[in-house]
């Protein structure tokens, strides 16, 4: 990597984004930046300001807003730190909307798949191009984006996909939401499984055209699950956290990926979780979890 490199969080005002920037601050050099980043100017502020704080802070940490459900602005930041900075070296894309059990799914479908998966797809082809050799390109997902939890009818939208044709099944499902035809075609009513399968997709549609020139010089392009997170997103969604890992333990296998010497070829373009590729095509549908969500 660069002397002086250039990190960004998404999402990182609470929870896993802002344990993750507070890990980048800590492990990254005197004269590198990490830019935080949320929808709030206040949060982010105060987000920013606190981890500046922090004892083992390191670099300098700056607070920027960016709304991800505008790919303008995402594309507005991408060219900034290309003229200020020449690129950006890590770009840790976490931002997620919380969403309760006792909610429609289709209700709040827009702006879950607006945070979700637009974003995604926003940032994959707006700092992709000005991720400096040797970089990180990280999306945080969740193993639920491995093809196999999609009815098999569906399959063949996302295997062997290009990010524009990924974007298209993504659209295609929310059009099949608002016409109340997802569920005949297949889609499950948990909104988290398709976003999540989609979000892996379109990460290993651009690492597949970049791979090549990627492992060449050491950059690694991939998705990452945390595991089980204790936090005010997860807690509606499961009853046992005995084994859920606090923010700050979670991202220190994700800070793992970005600061590793090599790159595994095995890893490049994966789903990762604790260091390890999921199988692309492993998981079931959750049949079980969709009964017990409104529709």
């Amino acid at each position: 990597m660069n002397a002086s490199r250039i990190a960004l969080v998404t999402g990182a005002n609470q929870g896993l984004g802002r344990a993750l920037a507070e890990g980048l601050a800590a492990r990254m050099d005197p004269d590198d930046v990490v830019l935080l980043t949320g929808r709030s100017h206040q949060r982010v502020s105060d987000a920013a300001r606190e981890v500046a704080q922090l004892p083992g802070t390191r670099s300098h940490v700056r607070g920027r807003v960016l709304d991800v459900t505008d790919t303008d602005d995402i594309a507005r930041l991408a060219d900034e730190l290309r003229a200020r900075h020449g690129g950006v070296d890590v770009v840790l894309s976490n931002a997620v909307a919380r969403l309760l059990p006792e909610e429609s799914q289709a209700e709040r479908a827009d702006e879950f798949i607006d945070v979700s998966n637009t974003a995604t797809h926003a940032i994959l082809r707006s700092f992709g191009p000005v991720l400096r050799p040797g970089g990180r390109l990280i999306v945080v997902a969740s193993s639920l984006g491995t093809l196999g939890h999609l009815d098999p009818r569906l399959h063949h939208l996302f295997e062997g996909a290009s990010l524009d044709q990924v974007e298209y099944a993504v659209e295609s499902w929310r059009s099949a939401l608002h016409n109340r035809t997802a569920e005949e075609a297949g889609w499950p009513r948990w909104l988290n499984v398709p976003s999540k399968v989609a979000q892996v997709s379109a990460v290993r549609a651009v690492a597949a055209e970049r791979r090549e020139r990627d492992l060449a010089d050491g950059t690694l392009v991939a998705s990452v699950c945390p595991g089980m997170v204790d936090t005010a997103t997860s807690r509606p969604w499961f009853s046992d956290f005995s084994q859920a890992q606090s923010p700050s333990e979670a991202a220190r296998a994700v800070l793992d990926l970005v600061f590793t010497e090599h790159v595994d070829p095995a890893l490049y373009g994966e789903l990762i979780r604790f260091g390890k590729a999921l199988p692309w095509h492993d998981g079931t549908p959750p049949v079980e979890q969709d009964r017990l969500l409104r529709p």
